[in-house]
């Protein structure tokens, strides 16, 4: 019997870091941040102020107290849409070409170039 060898599928997603998205489903539906890091592997986005996860650090010295961390956790790329700051509406994505042949990122709502 031969062992099927697993292979590393790499989604595209298309949200990449630094984007301002608005999530639209779950605990924190509605909220806008910007994408922290983007995990292609699983298809999910870190979002500032979304998914706060809190973790216990216990001391790493003698006489030091532990602390309490909060950090954000992954959510989904399905459960974010690119947002625009200035018509302060979420929109899905559109690929298009500038006049000077450059393939740009656009928000099919407001038309606005994101690249």
């Amino acid at each position: 019997m031969a062992t099927a060898s697993k292979k590393t599928v790499r989604h595209k997603i298309h949200v990449r870091k630094g984007d301002t998205v608005q999530v639209i489903a779950g605990r924190d539906r509605g909220k806008v941040g910007e994408v922290l890091a983007v995990i292609p592997k699983t298809s999910q986005v870190v979002v500032e102020g979304v998914n706060i996860r809190t973790k216990h650090v216990k001391p790493q010295q003698e006489g030091e107290s532990g602390q309490i961390v909060t950090q954000e956790g992954p959510v989904h790329s399905s459960n974010v849409m690119l947002y625009s700051e200035k018509e302060k509406v979420a929109s899905r994505v559109a690929h298009t070409f500038t006049e000077d042949g450059r393939k740009v990122r656009m928000l099919k709502k407001t038309g606005e170039i994101i690249d």
